[in-house]
């Protein structure tokens, strides 16, 4: 006698359905290439896992949308399908590959790079979902033992006539003009009294005529070529002065084109230094000139702090990047690389060629910069496993003081500043990381044998003349002697100096001598 089974109950039936779905196979992932740090994997998520989230999806959508002639959460499925089906399945498969590759890269303890780049290689409608995955990991890195450094730090001791040198130019900024003692032409230096008119083509356009205007001659504050004919001139002349505005000048209808000025010279005052006495130093908002002397050479001692500084760093950097050659991933190279050349070819067209430049064409140019590019790559990979591994991190204090410090540069505009950094994550992001360079540098500074040696500015000037001639012979070397993926980018470290720091002293001007668009640290 043949037993029939008893009817399914619908719970039986729910049962059944997910032992189904238990007994699919989990997603799919296959090892298709590991090449150094390139990994590339191929990954398959069953259709059934598709469909159960986008019927999920749907269920959710049931009690949120309106539909006529249906209460919320009452729509059936067929019609949600075919309403939402398609935009639902574009979200779905989005979050089922971020979520899965995300899975993928967990298991295996990979960290990469930069994003992985997915191509979807198969997917139709109830059939599964294949994707590759291919991604850069992060090399290993290893440290060097930092105790076994040993740099050297500079101290320069700031004499006297530096500081008053430094007065002098503070008296010359705040100078005033008086009638001339003597009736005499003018020359460079003096401030003439003029009123003029000028036209372009016979005609006058607005803001090319002033009266009682004090120009001082040498200035540049007028169009290139105006200040120099008026050099000679006597009270009371009466001249015509021609001049061609640049091409690149701000106004269109003036841009490139002739114009012609005539100009009554009604004084002329020669100009006078302010008296570096207590008044000037109040003006300035010191207590006396005593006061601010010692200002004054604090400021200087703080710049040379920061050449000081800029120096041990460039020495620190050319050690770290002899004492660790491990791979760096091409794709951090190639965007490192490609914001190098994109300011390269914006300063090509602005005419602004770097003197190691010339002469050499893109081939090899780009050889070198692309050296240049991995350097700073591997040095920031591993002061970033420094400071991860040594719980160096950046305070909010910190961001907010640089914040403040950015907003100052743009008086009147702080409050966009602000808001800009606010609402632009990578600009912040772009402000934190320079301090934590520094916290890190600092943290290697202080493990290593640090000697200090102390220079006067002209002892230190010499150095940088040396350095800088040292750097230029290594250039004039034959190309097949060079090794640019490791000499070069040291070389233009070693060049690079903070030329803010010494302030027009001798240094600064050796300083500047010596600096470089290829410096490897920036």
């Amino acid at each position: 006698m043949l037993i029939r089974p008893p009817a399914c109950e619908p719970e039986c039936a729910a049962d059944d359905e997910k032992d189904a779905r238990e007994a699919e196979p989990p997603m799919q992932v296959t090892e298709t290439q590991a090449e150094e740090l390139k990994r590339e994997y191929t990954i398959v998520i069953p259709a059934t896992e598709i469909d159960e989230k986008i019927d999920g999806r749907l269920k959710e959508l049931s009690g949120q949308v309106n539909l006529p002639g249906f209460r919320p959460g009452k729509v059936p499925m067929s019609l949600l399908k075919q309403r939402f089906g398609k935009s639902v399945l574009g979200e779905v498969l989005e979050k089922a590959v971020t979520d899965s590759s995300s899975q993928a890269l967990s298991e295996r303890s990979l960290r990469p790079a930069m994003q992985p780049k997915i191509e979807v290689t198969s997917f139709d409608e109830g059939k599964d979902l294949e994707y590759t995955m291919s991604v850069e990991l992060l090399p290993d890195v290893t440290p060097m033992d930092f105790g076994s450094l040993e740099l050297e730090r500079i101290k320069v001791a700031v004499p006297d006539p530096e500081v008053d040198e430094a007065l002098e130019r503070i008296a010359e900024s705040h100078k005033t003009s008086k009638p001339l003692d003597k009736p005499r032409k003018a020359k460079l230096g003096d401030v003439v009294i003029i009123d003029f008119k000028g036209t372009v083509d016979g005609e006058a356009l607005p803001g090319m005529a002033a009266e009682d205007h004090h120009l001082e001659l040498g200035s540049n504050q007028f169009i290139p070529g105006f200040e120099d004919q008026l050099v000679g001139v006597n009270v009371d002349d009466d001249c015509e002065v021609k001049v061609t505005f640049p091409d690149t000048y701000g106004n269109d209808k003036l841009a490139g084109r002739e114009a012609i000025f005539e100009v009554k010279v009604k004084g002329i005052e020669e100009s006078v230094p302010a008296e570096i006495d207590d008044k000037l130093a109040e003006a300035l908002g010191a207590e006396n000139l005593d006061a601010m002397k010692l200002r004054v050479r604090e400021q200087i001692e703080g710049e040379y702090a920061k050449v000081a500084r800029s120096r041990l760093k460039r020495e620190l950097l050319d050690k770290l990047a002899d004492g660790h050659d491990f791979a760096v991933p091409a794709g951090m190279v190639d965007v490192e690389f490609e914001g190098i050349w994109k300011q390269v070819e914006e300063e090509r067209k602005q005419g602004d060629v770097d003197d190691e430049d010339a002469g050499k064409d893109d081939e090899e140019l780009k050889t070198e910069y692309r050296a240049i590019a991995e350097r700073r790559v591997r040095l920031g990979l591993l002061l970033s496993e420094v400071g991860s591994g040594n719980n160096i991190d950046v305070s909010q204090d910190e961001v907010n003081r640089a914040l403040f410090a950015e907003a100052q540069n743009y008086p009147g505009q702080e409050q966009q500043v602000f808001e800009y950094y606010k609402n632009t994550p990578e600009a912040l992001a772009n402000l934190r990381a320079p301090i934590f360079e520094d916290k890190v540098i600092d943290f290697i500074t202080d493990l290593s044998k640090v000697t200090e040696r102390e220079l006067t500015p002209d002892e230190l000037r010499k150095e940088f003349e040396s350095e800088s001639a040292e750097a230029e012979a290594a250039e004039s070397k034959p190309a097949e002697k060079k090794k640019p993926a490791k000499k070069k980018p040291a070389k233009k470290a070693a060049a690079k100096s903070d030329d803010k720091a010494a302030s027009k002293s001798p240094a600064k001007k050796a300083a500047k001598s010596t600096k470089s668009k290829k410096s490897a640290e920036e």
